[in-house]
């Protein structure tokens, strides 16, 4: 069940609002919830600015929409969506060229890409690890990413509103641009090729890719990795919670950069 905050303070309704939030500040918007068979002039421009910007959009039945932003008891007072329900972001976007800019000079020159991550608890956890030691930022793809709403905020403890973040319509085409920007691109997985995270030489500045829950780092993503390192586990598991191995990966990366920084 999600917690109350996640479905109502992280919503917009109305046609006037979310169009004229679309129009205004299209990085504010998550997704689009749409009545079906709704057909305006607004409801027609709302799906084209999705379209251009690559916000997702759904068409649902009334009854949806009401569970979402329910009718208030007093009808005097009632939020009405009027078949249109934007759900917000609580994060602001910074533009990808930006971060690569930026990191370089960051206390950890690092950037973490998230390879469909969905779960907002590890989305935040990880942004938290890598604010704590002065990584340079987030890449993660709009589509089948977690929802950086009040969950992922809640285990953030902050660290969305102090890290830049950038969401990208391709992440491998993300990539290609840090790979000329001088970035090294690490890939985190557990292949027969994969090098030893504990003796890694790490390169700066860098981009660790972290890949989904359950299927890990997608063929093409994988591809675009210099280097694929995995965490020596002789303890007998084969895989840790993907926050729990970025937290070990981010920690190596740091120690790395100390030592090498001091020397």
């Amino acid at each position: 069940m999600k917690h109350p905050d996640e479905q109502n303070s992280a919503i917009l309704p109305g046609l006037k609002p979310v169009l004229e939030l679309l129009e205004r500040d299209p990085s504010r918007i998550d997704s689009l919830i749409l009545k079906k068979g709704l057909r305006t002039r607004e409801t027609d421009r709302m799906l084209d600015i999705c379209r251009t910007h690559g916000i997702r959009f759904s068409l649902v039945e009334n009854p949806a929409l009401d569970r979402l932003c329910p009718p208030h008891k007093d009808s005097q007072h009632r939020t009405a969506h009027q078949g249109v329900i934007a759900r917000l972001t609580h994060t602001a976007f910074t533009e990808t060229h930006i971060l690569l800019e930026n990191t370089p000079s960051a206390p950890l020159p690092l950037l973490l890409a998230f390879d469909q991550i969905q779960d907002a608890g590890n989305t935040g956890t990880l942004a938290r690890t890598l604010c704590a030691l002065g990584g340079g930022g987030i890449i993660l793809p709009k589509h089948n990413s977690a929802y950086l709403g009040a969950a992922a905020s809640r285990s953030a403890a902050g660290a969305l509103e102090r890290l830049p973040v950038s969401r990208v319509p391709n992440l491998g085409h993300a990539l290609d641009a840090a790979e000329e920007a001088g970035y090294t691109i690490y890939g985190a997985a557990a292949t027969p090729q994969s090098h030893d995270a504990y003796t890694e030489e790490w390169q700066f500045p860098a981009v660790l890719v972290l890949g989904n829950e359950n299927k890990g780092l997608r063929p093409g993503i994988m591809k675009r990795c210099s280097r694929i390192v995995r965490i020596p586990m002789p303890g007998g598991f084969d895989s840790l919670n993907v926050a729990q191995a970025g937290a070990i990966l981010m920690g190596l990366c740091a120690r790395y950069q100390q030592q090498n920084t001091k020397s």
